[in-house]
């Protein structure tokens, strides 16, 4: 379940960025382009912060 989440999230994230960076360069709604490019800043980030291995899952896989 959670890599299907994550798997969306990363889909939103490129779809927000790219409509960003489209309304940024079109001129119109500069505002909301700027609000799309941040939203999709976060999402990437949260991405991250969740593959990134704990400690524990760390010493799990060396006693493999």
């Amino acid at each position: 379940m959670a890599d299907w989440v994550l798997s969306v999230l990363m889909l939103a994230g490129a779809a927000l960025l790219g409509g960003g960076i489209y309304l940024l360069v079109k001129g119109q709604n500069r505002k909301q382009g700027w609000l799309m490019l941040l939203a999709s800043a976060v999402m990437f980030m949260n991405v991250v912060i969740w593959t990134i291995p704990t400690p524990n899952e760390a010493a799990s896989t060396e006693n493999r």
